[in-house]
């Protein structure tokens, strides 16, 4: 390995397809961070106001300077009107991907979306009993698209509450209307974060933020969960299976196309494409072995947990997959990719191809993908990846795949400890299991790529520490050998003997971002299994390389769902002390639980190993002190 690039990432692969990137005068996301430096002061402190045009204003955290904006708004008014915007735009996000799912299976029941069809028949009917949906004796299309309708109506203004919200512990729903945070509509929630954070609406810098967290369990009670069941009904509920991470997935003699982004509507179209026997037939024509399918980021996740999909990387890797000059087309659809994209596949033979009719990126070819069209351009586009094969120059695949295994959903879980939570509550009792953390999020040049992930995930899971993942951390520890089941090597004896017996791993990938609402009904599982509230479990979650608005709206339902969490990168909220001392201990009056902030993850293990040994003691478990 390079030691010239050990300051950027720990992976094997990411330093030698830096030092190529170099040669080849490819500019990366950590050159350009490395230009922007020093970052601005008051952005980095949430101080700075662009939300009307008497502005754009900044507040002096020194007091040498301004201390309010031209309206009046003070540092407390524009910290909380900022991050509450953060939440609101990465709600959107995750729950306007539900939306795109939920309309699919619409189409799916009224006959128009040819190559889609219902996978999952049982969770279909379990999640439309959760809409007091009829389905004895009922055709399965009806049933779709009777629970696509009220999906629809969870996104508007005309409900008091959203509909899975009753999946949370009664005494977590209770709370949540005590305090005015009960979520009513996804679009709703959404709306009025913009409306109070418009000049002269909600200048109460507390009430802004309880209105933060309403929409950000919008989010995670609603839209994120809708789309994880949505997937599962369209595309089958994760079973493990077995899978392989890194650049190395990418094969020399084969034709590789990569998908990108977090949307599995393009996503399972092309892999059928790149599986039917006309297209195989095609690329022996043209000289190659097979084709071959690879994922980045949560699109890639997708394939992974329903089908065993190999990820190529995650979200810094990004730009490096194309430096290797093996992949002839990269298909995109939204989120998390970067506008260079289109710049860097522009110096080798790679295509880029943009798929949504919401998301445009310079140097692509737009090739809108809709239900009714899906199949047929999934298999132009494959067709014109294996026409691409022969353009190829110099292929730079530098190491070998690191093996691993994918797919567990809560069914899968619970199936392996025998259909009930019960086994792991025993584990944890007995001590075998301390407890278990959420390992989520994306990656960040402030934080050298993938150390925070690996090296919070090792010492947790060596102290016994269940593991559960998703999105970009789940790739970073698949690459790092915690996902096969000798990684049991790894872990404490306790939870060494616990996953030995289950033949798991220690660490358990439960799928792409929005898939954190899987862990949230894991632990309600948990939670009502135990006749009490997810806050008084010893839970964690962490995020310890975050960068998106997303990751800001999963971190702020995970905590008001009362779950301690621990980011990496500070938030944007230093400029006033008391936001940060309401999110990192004020939330514990209100919702049960806060943030800790800390970049170190060596650091971070003990702040979560800490919180965990507490929340032993108070259930009278036997606890470590530390």
């Amino acid at each position: 390995m390079s030691k010239a690039y050990e300051k950027n990432t720990i992976t094997e692969d990411g330093q030698l397809l830096l030092k190529k990137a170099e040669r080849d005068q490819i500019e990366t996301v950590w050159d350009r961070y490395e230009a922007q430096l020093p970052q601005c002061g008051y952005c980095e402190m949430g101080l700075s106001c662009r939300v009307c045009v008497m502005g754009p204003c900044r507040v002096d955290p020194f007091g040498e300077g301004p201390q309010k904006g031209v309206c009046g708004a003070d540092g407390d008014i524009i910290v909380a009107r900022n991050l509450c915007r953060m939440i609101a735009a990465g709600a959107a996000a995750h729950s306007d991907h539900g939306r795109d799912l939920v309309e699919v299976l619409a189409e799916v029941a009224e006959g128009r979306a040819p190559g889609y069809e219902i996978k999952d028949m049982e969770k279909l009917k379990r999640v439309a009993a959760e809409y007091n949906i009829e389905t004895e004796g009922k055709d399965p299309l009806k049933i779709a698209g009777e629970l696509a309708h009220a999906m629809q109506e969870d996104f508007g203004t005309r409900k008091k509450e959203l509909t899975l919200v009753k999946t949370a512990p009664e005494k977590r729903q209770e709370l949540w209307k005590k305090i005015g945070v009960m979520p009513r509509g996804i679009d709703r929630e959404i709306s009025e974060t913009m409306h109070r954070t418009h000049m002269g609406v909600d200048n109460g810098w507390q009430s802004l933020l309880l209105h933060g967290i309403r929409n950000a369990l919008s989010d995670g009670w609603g839209g994120s969960m809708i789309a994880t069941e949505v997937s599962d009904i369209l595309f089958g509920t994760p079973a493990p299976k077995l899978t392989a991470a890194n650049v190395g997935v990418l094969k020399e003699d084969q034709v590789n196309i990569v998908v990108h982004g977090h949307n599995p509507v393009v996503s399972e179209m092309i892999m059928l494409a790149c599986q039917s026997p006309e297209m195989l037939k095609l690329a022996e024509e043209k000289g190659a072995k097979g084709i071959n399918l690879a994922g980045v980021c949560c699109t890639g996740n997708e394939l992974l947990m329903r089908h065993g999909v190999p990820m190529a990387g995650n979200h810094l890797v990004s730009e490096l997959v194309l430096t290797t000059g093996a992949v002839e087309m990269m298909i995109v659809d939204y989120q998390c990719i970067m506008p260079s994209m289109g710049d860097v596949a522009a110096c080798y033979h790679t295509r880029m191809i943009s798929t949504s009719d919401k998301a445009r990126f310079p140097g692509m070819t737009h090739r809108e993908f809709h239900p009714d069209n899906a199949r047929e351009l999934a298999k132009e586009l494959v067709t014109a990846a294996i026409e691409n094969f022969e353009n190829r120059g110099e292929v730079y695949i530098p190491v070998e795949p690191v093996n691993a295994i994918g797919g567990f959903s809560v069914e899968t879980i619970v199936a392996a400890l025998g259909g009930t939570p019960q086994p792991l509550i025993d584990a944890i009792a007995a001590g075998k299991i301390r407890g278990a953390v959420g390992v989520v999020g994306c990656n960040n040049p402030k934080i050298k790529h993938d150390y925070g992930h690996v090296t919070l995930t090792k010492r947790l899971i060596e102290n016994d520490i269940l593991v559960v993942d998703t999105g970009c951390a789940a790739i970073a520890n698949a690459k790092a050998g915690f996902k096969v089941a000798d990684a049991i090597e790894f872990a404490g004896p306790g939870l060494k003997e616990i996953c030995g017996s289950l033949g798991i791993p220690p660490v358990l990938h439960m799928g792409s971002c929005v898939d954190n609402a899987r862990i949230l009904v894991l632990a309600s599982a948990l939670a009502k299994a135990m006749k009490t509230d997810i806050s008084d479990l010893p839970l964690a979650a962490a995020a310890p390389e975050w960068y998106s608005e997303k990751a800001v709206s999963i971190g702020v339902y995970t905590v008001a769902s009362g779950v301690y969490t621990v980011l990496g990168p500070m938030p944007p909220i230093t400029g006033s002390m008391n936001v940060v001392r309401l999110l990192t201990d004020g939330l514990n009056d209100v919702v049960g639980a806060a943030f800790g902030v800390e970049p170190d993850p060596e650091k971070a293990a003990v702040l979560i190993r800490r919180h965990i040994e507490e929340k032993r003691e108070n259930l009278g478990l036997p606890f470590m002190k530390l």
